[in-house]
């Protein structure tokens, strides 16, 4: 059993990188502000994706910018349903919570 090392490293999460965090470099984060910059971010993505699919039908745009573009539209909303769903969830976990 001496012999036997961790993979990659010498210890555990060795190697790995911290993701970093907006508002999270040892400054007070506000919260309300990172999810309305998200759902802004959702809302663009879905502007462009209408953009590629009106030029397309109009014969000046081309298939695959068209596809990618609904495709990040729609993946980006289905995240953001599933962080509002775990937010809707740990609130609900919160207020059950007996003080």
């Amino acid at each position: 059993m001496d012999g036997i090392r961790g993979i990659g490293g010498s210890g555990a999460g060795a190697g790995l990188k911290a993701i970093e965090v907006p508002g999270a470099a040892g400054q007070k984060g506000d919260f309300s502000k990172t999810l309305k910059d998200a759902i802004e971010k959702v809302d663009e993505l879905q502007k462009e994706a209408d953009k590629s699919v009106k030029e397309f039908a109009s014969g000046k745009g081309n298939l695959e910018a068209t596809m990618v573009a609904m495709e990040k539209a729609s993946l980006s909303f289905q995240l953001m349903v599933q962080v509002k769903n775990k937010i809707v969830a740990a609130y609900e976990d919160i207020m059950r919570m007996q003080v």
